[in-house]
């Protein structure tokens, strides 16, 4: 089967290729799927799309016309992807419901400790031949109160080794895991008890009509004094602009972000060339206690296999005929 996968790059390609063994015809755009490329995909019965792209209602119509009837979706996340005009107009669309938990929790684990640690400040010091250790000082993260945003498999994954860690930990979720909550000893609460007593919080919900700005102005002002903040799931979850206000007034010590809300067309491209037109994200840069990655949590050995292993899984059981059990 012929397959546009939009949004691919040189770190996906390669195991993209493996998983797909001749089975498949994949056909490589670097560009984001949107409606001024949805030309791209002409001949091909299927496209594969990665989070930056654009599956809205209009998209669609546009690739329904042109031939495409499925949707892989290189993620787990599918708020990019309009479902309901999808059934309307009969196209398939599957996800991939997990690929590496573990790839995301650890990551969120080490922007946290980079923080905490003032790893990054260490090495712009070292590199100035300044040695002093005045404004390196962290705590340790034992005996410390860790508030988890959403107990799915990634949740999870940071819980247990927050516990591993001898952290306290507590979470908000709309469908409680007690199993592992038991295991773990965590504690249910609402989000407003949880940013109140953490001290450090780590988002790993979903983005969806309800988590959007989950995370605004009244939360923070909730949080407590000092506590740093961790968001490795969606941009749009936290409202950057209350983020930035919350760090400059000295309510939060520090946040690290692996994702931002108007992230599209910036992240996963090469912009060393281009001037810097998003003031909100200019702000955010300049903000000493922020360390921002560009989406990179999932980015593991592992995770880009599972990925591309369950994508193909999808393509092959579109092409059967046969459900795969990850359709949405």
């Amino acid at each position: 089967m012929k397959t546009a996968v939009f949004s691919s790059h040189g770190f996906d390609r390669p195991s993209l290729a493996k998983a797909a063994e001749g089975k498949h015809e994949l056909v490589y755009y670097t560009e984001e799927l949107h409606l001024q490329t949805v030309h791209l995909a002409e001949g091909c019965e299927a496209v594969a799309l990665f989070t930056s792209d654009d599956a809205a209602g209009p998209v669609l119509e546009a690739l329904h016309a042109i031939g495409v009837r499925f949707v892989a979706l290189r993620s787990a996340g599918y708020n990019h992807c309009d479902l309901a005009t999808a059934k309307r107009l009969g196209i398939g669309v599957a996800r991939v419901p997990g690929y590496s938990p573990y790839a995301i929790a650890e990551f969120a684990t080490a922007l946290l400790m980079a923080l905490n640690r003032k790893i990054v400040e260490a090495q712009w010091l070292i590199a100035q031949q300044d040695f002093r250790l005045d404004s390196l000082v962290g705590f340790d993260v034992h005996g410390k109160t860790v508030g988890i945003v959403g107990l799915g498999k990634t949740g999870e994954a940071f819980a247990r080794i927050m516990h591993g860690f001898g952290a306290n930990l507590l979470c908000t979720d709309i469908v409680p895991n007690e199993a592992v909550a038991k295991e773990l000893g965590i504690e249910y609460v609402p989000l407003d008890a949880l940013c109140n007593r953490a001290d450090i919080v780590s988002i790993h919900c979903p983005l969806t009509p309800e988590t959007k700005y989950l995370f605004g102005k009244a939360q923070f002002e909730t949080m407590r004094h000092g506590a740093i903040f961790i968001n490795t799931a969606r941009g749009e979850i936290v409202d950057t602009a209350a983020l930035i206000d919350a760090l400059e007034e000295g309510k939060i010590a520090a946040a690290g972000l692996d994702v931002y809300e108007h992230e599209k067309g910036l992240f996963f491209f090469d912009h060393r060339e281009d001037e810097m037109t998003d003031p909100l994200f200019a702000r955010l840069l300049k903000q000493k206690n922020v360390l921002v990655t560009g989406h990179q949590a999932f980015l593991t050995v592992n995770a880009l296999e599972g990925i591309a292993q369950t994508t193909m899984a999808n393509l092959d059981a579109f092409a059967a005929g046969t459900p795969s059990g990850n359709e949405l």
